[in-house]
Order: C-alpha cells, then sequence, then structure tokens
C-alpha cells in the first residue's frame, strides 16, 4: 500500500488534485494539520471532483499523531534538499507500506524532520534554475515512480467506463 502523506497543505487546489491521484491509484492519504483552507472549500472540492468520497482520507492533528497512529516504517521524504532521485530508490525492497511525505507549498517539509531522514530524501530532477515543481505533479511523480516498480498492482491498463475496446470499434 503506498501512503501519500502531505505535512500542512496549504493550498486546496493542489490538495484536490492529490485526492484524486490517490484515489486513482489506490493510495491512502494522510493530511496533517493545520490546513491553510477550509477542508470543505469549492476549490478542493472542484479539483477533487467527485473522487472525494472514494478516496481513503486520514487526517491527523499535527506531524506527531501521524507518527503515533500510524506508526509508518518505509518513509521517503520529497524535498529540494535531497540528493537521489526517485527512481535510485528500490521500493519492491521495503516490507510493509510505503510512505511518500511531501510539505508545505510554501515551506517544505521542516528541516528536523528531513534530517532525522537524511538517507531517505528525495529529489526530483530538474533544471539547476527550478527551486520546485507543483506539489500535485510531484506527488503523482512520486506515486507512479513507485507503483512502476511494483508492477502497477491492481491498476487498469484498460479503459473500463468505455471498455477496452472503445476505440478500436469506432463507436466514439
Amino acid at each position: 500500500m503506498i501512503h501519500i502523506v502531505l505535512y500542512e497543505p496549504e493550498i486546496p487546489q493542489n490538495t484536490g488534485n492529490i485526492i484524486r491521484t490517490a484515489m486513482a491509484t489506490g493510495s491512502e492519504l494522510h493530511l496533517i494539520k493545520p490546513y491553510g483552507f477550509v477542508f470543505n472549500e469549492k476549490h478542493l472540492q472542484r479539483a477533487g471532483m467527485d473522487y472525494i468520497d472514494k478516496a481513503s482520507i486520514h487526517e491527523h492533528l499535527n506531524w506527531q499523531d501521524f507518527l503515533d497512529s500510524c506508526k509508518p516504517e518505509n518513509m521517503f521524504f520529497l524535498t529540494r534538499y535531497g540528493h537521489k532521485s526517485q527512481d535510485k530508490f528500490d521500493y519492491t525492497e521495503c516490507n510493509g507500506d510505503i510512505y511518500l511525505v511531501f510539505g508545505r507549498e510554501s515551506t517544505g517539509i521542516p528541516k528536523q524532520i528531513l534530517f532525522d531522514h537524511l538517507d531517505h530524501c528525495v529529489r526530483v530532477p530538474m533544471m539547476p534554475e527550478a527551486r520546485s515543481l507543483n506539489l500535485s505533479n510531484t506527488v503523482a511523480i512520486m506515486v507512479y515512480e513507485v507503483l512502476r516498480q511494483l508492477g502497477y498492482p491492481n491498476l487498469s491498463t484498460d479503459e473500463v467506463q468505455k471498455g477496452a475496446s472503445f476505440l478500436e470499434d469506432g463507436k466514439w
């Protein structure tokens, strides 16, 4: 199981997009308070579409509450200060669930948390002039790298709503 962990998210549209990614990938989403928005804002609802009710979302009062309730073993921290890209980790060697931790849009993950986990800090490669990518894009990159390495368990490679041969049948 993949767990997406958002540490004090600030932008509702990003969180909505991430809810959609979590639902579409079968990932669990953990939201650590405080948020920079009201959880039921219309922007969150619009970005999350009708996936919010189908997603598995857990709210935590703070970082310690998250650690106490989940007891995560395999945590990877996305940060601009990481020295290894997402593909340099072998997620198939993880015993148990995998937790991908992402920080606030404005300040990232607190430095002390990163310092305590230096060997699991990840940086998505980008041009040197770029400070960061959009949070929801980065979540998708990270989740799909883990899924790729695990062989996309339980995910469909065919269009299910309109049928696997929809395009080939020419009934569009």
